[in-house]
């Protein structure tokens, strides 16, 4: 069997709704680009009918194939999940809810041609969306920025195109809370990006509570840098600092007010929970890694039958 040119990952969870609609629209796209090309859908413990759709689209195309996990492990595991099953020169990452067009493969693969080993869809505009989910993604992208020891994009989630290179290093990369997008930027290697306007989701409905996109969030801060560490050990100093002054000024006055001195316990003891918490959060993720659990578990995997030509 062949290798294919380009390989499509597209995690899915409960999407019964637009998958059938994504993959005719994604499989438009291909053919019409002419590359040997195969479709990894990477079912992400699907409660709904989801796998009975993607079992019809693999019996029915000979290019697809689907990787199904034992339970819900999170985006970020079924996006390494098909990175691992992939064996295009060049891998595309796209989630099927239709936010991001198909259409703009073909300017991601225009770029990997002309020389870039990673090309990043860039959003320009989101439609559909509300104005907090816009807020808080601007605000993370310029904390991350700030934060992060390599330079992540603002505004590129992980619909993106990468190497074989990339990708294989990716694969060897140990991490169980993975932060996708900033361990291909991590990898360095040539990246480039192509600007588009996020279209509003097809149908059904975001997968990505606020309590998830806090998890994700904490992920990438926590993955990328130790600064939170080193920020609170430097609030513990100040306080501390300004509690033994206050200290000194109750000794040499005995008319300063007493509320000084529970002001400062006070603070003292914010800022030790507070370490505590950022400490913690630090070790969790190192227990997590001693483990050495899998980062996600395969129930059953049918890659593609043959690597197919573009055409139908």
């Amino acid at each position: 069997m062949s290798e294919p040119t380009l390989s499509v990952v597209v995690p899915v969870f409960d999407e019964e709704a637009v998958i059938d609609a994504a993959f005719e629209r994604l499989r438009a796209v291909l053919v019409a680009m002419g590359e040997p090309f195969e479709i990894l859908f990477v079912d992400d413990g699907s409660r709904d009918s989801t796998p009975a759709h993607l079992e019809r689209l693999r019996a029915a195309d000979a290019r697809v194939g689907v990787v199904t996990l034992s339970r819900n492990f999170g985006h970020q595991m079924a996006i390494s999940a098909g990175m691992e099953m992939a064996r295009g020169r060049a891998i595309v990452v796209i989630d099927a809810d239709l936010q991001d067009p198909p259409e703009v493969i073909p300017r991601l693969v225009e770029r990997w041609r002309a020389g870039a080993d990673v090309v990043y869809a860039r959003r320009i505009e989101r439609r559909g969306e509300s104005a907090f989910k816009r807020g808080s993604a601007a605000a993370f992208y310029r904390l991350l920025g700030r934060l992060a020891e390599v330079p992540i994009p603002a505004e590129a989630g992980d619909f993106r195109l990468v190497d074989r290179r990339v990708r294989d290093v990716l694969v060897r990369m140990p991490e169980r809370r993975r932060f996708v997008r900033g361990m291909v930027a991590w990898t360095g290697f040539r990246q480039e990006a192509v600007d588009y306007v996020r279209d509003a989701r097809a149908a059904g409905r975001s997968k990505y509570s606020l309590a998830r996109m806090l998890r994700l969030a904490a992920d990438a801060l926590l993955s990328f840098s130790d600064r939170p560490a080193r920020w609170v050990a430097g609030a513990g100093a100040v306080l501390f600092a300004l509690s033994c002054a206050a200290l000194v000024v109750l000794a040499v006055t005995a008319a300063a007010p007493w509320w000084w001195v529970l002001a400062a316990v006070a603070a003292l003891d914010g800022v030790v929970l507070l370490s505590l918490g950022v400490v913690g959060a630090y070790a969790a993720r190192i227990y997590d890694e001693v483990r050495g659990r899998p980062p996600y578990v395969v129930a059953q995997s049918h890659p593609p039958a043959q690597a197919a030509e573009g055409e139908p």
